[in-house]
Formats: C-alpha cells, structure tokens, sequence
C-alpha cells in the first residue's frame, strides 16, 4: 500500500468534497470586489484589492497572515473579465474532473501540496532575495492543468473558439516555458516553478521515471534488433529439420550434390547424392 493509499485510509474521512467551487466563489468576491466595488471606478480600487491579497512574504512577516490564506483567490489575467470568466469555467470543469478521476481525499492532497511548495517557495526565495518578488495562484493552477493533460492528453479545447487543440500540446508549450524560466529566469522564478511542479512530480514521477526507463529499454530492443543480421535457416534435406527447429545443430552441405543441399550430422555421410540430369544426360 503507497503513503497516499495509508493517508487516505486514516484521514480520508477529513477530505474537503467540492473544494474547486469554494475556491472558485472566493476567486468570484475578489473579482467583484475589484471591478465592481466602491473604489474600482475611481481607478487603483481593483490594484489595491490586489496588492493586499497577494502572498508576500515581508509583509507575512510584518503581520499580515491573511495573505497566507487570501493569495489562491486572487485570478490569473484579472485585467481581462471575459478571460477571468472562461478561467472560471475551465478551472471548475478541469478540478472537478480530477476528483472525479482521484477522489476527494487525493484531489485535496495535491492541491495542499501545490499550496505548501508555493509558500515554502516564496519564503525561500525572500530569504536569499529580499524583495524578489510577490505570489499569486497561478503557480497552484498550472500544476492542475498539467496532471488534466496528464490523465487527459487527448481532450480538446477550442482555441479562440475556432481551432480545436489537444490539451498535451498546450501542456508542452507550458513545460517549455517552465524550462526557459528555469534556463534563464531570476532565482526567485525558478524556485517558484519548482515549486509549481512539485505537486505534480509527488504525484507522477513514479510513473513518469517507469515509462521513461520502459522506453529506454524499448530503444535498446530496436536498435538490437536492426543491427541484428538475418539469420539462414538451414533444412536438412532429408529428414527436414531446420535450424529453427534445432538452434544448436550445426548444418552442413554435400560438396557432392549437385545445387545447394543441405543435410543434418545423421545424413550428412548417409545420403543419395544429387545428380544435375543435364549434365547426365550429356555424359
């Protein structure tokens, strides 16, 4: 039984069910709030609200926890309300498909874990770069989108409503960035999208290292068998057993017979030669 198969049997009675929509309606008052609320028409109400609710670790440590809990609320692309609202939609079909897929317990696992790498990782990166930079929840939801293209890497999605596209592709187009960050982004970037895939490595890097070392080995077993040559069969001519039948037999033919027979060690010396009837018929 795995450590997530024993957690859940303990603790599984303590898992959140419906978790996406709860995150989903805070995320919904915080848009509100910056859009639509008191201050947001006379310009810097919706930055304001922003700026409060991000996770930045000085201000955590100056007093304000709230941003410890307040940060995942805050949408990816707030500045675009049509883009906000189709996030709502792909975020609560991709989350609430992936508890269906897991279950309640594992589903909330991994997004605790996404929660605590990102936290862990922001105060990390403040403690050898002060001042780096601030946390909002799009680490948290690029993990998501990942293991869905990872369960799911034919579903399709409509590209400007238009275009259909697999979802591994734009999973791959998110891995490459990860990587140019991790290439030659700051400090700061790169410990926060490790932090992004930890969840995601918990969860997969078992069967990611399996495939990876199947396919080495099926590489292995292509390339042996190209340079592999093509082995003769050899057929005794009498009895009619082949090298396939007999691996270890060692086959041999008649300087004698005419044409190329071939002949097993019990008829090698005890056999009719083989007489060309053209050259008979000539003698």
């Amino acid at each position: 039984m795995s450590l997530i198969d024993r957690l859940e049997k303990r603790f599984g009675g303590a898992a959140m069910p419906g978790v996406t929509v709860w995150i989903l309606a805070g995320q919904a008052m915080v848009f509100l709030g910056q859009y639509l609320g008191p201050n947001a028409k006379a310009g810097g109400g919706g930055a304001a609200i922003f700026e409060a609710l991000t996770l930045n670790p000085a201000k955590v440590l100056e007093g304000e926890w709230w941003r410890l809990l307040t940060f995942p609320f805050l949408a990816p692309l707030g500045q675009f309300p049509l883009l906000v609202v189709l996030f709502f939609w792909f975020f609560y079909f991709i989350g609430t498909t992936l508890e269906g897929a897991w279950g309640t317990f594992r589903y909330n696992a991994y997004l605790a874990l996404g929660y605590v790498a990102t936290v862990a990782g922001a105060f990390v990166a403040h403690a050898f770069w002060p001042g780096a930079g601030v946390v909002v929840g799009d680490y948290l939801y690029g993990s998501l989108f990942l293991a869905f293209a990872r369960l799911y890497p034919d579903f399709e999605i409509l590209l400007m409503f238009i275009l259909p596209v697999k979802v591994r592709w734009i999973a791959l187009l998110q891995w490459v960035g990860y990587w140019v960050v991790l290439l030659v982004g700051g400090w700061h970037e790169r410990v926060m999208v490790v932090a992004a895939v930890f969840s995601y490595g918990v969860f997969f890097g078992k069967e990611i290292f399996r495939d990876a070392r199947f396919g080495h080995r099926r590489m292995q077993h292509k390339a042996r068998t190209l340079k592999a040559p093509e082995r003769i069969a050899h057929t005794c001519r009498v009895c009619g057993v082949s090298s396939a039948d007999a691996p270890k037999t060692v086959f041999r033919y008649c300087s004698q017979c005419a044409g190329q027979c071939c002949y097993c060690p019990d008829h090698l010396r005890d056999h009719e030669h083989v007489v060309d009837e053209r050259l008979e018929a000539r003698g």
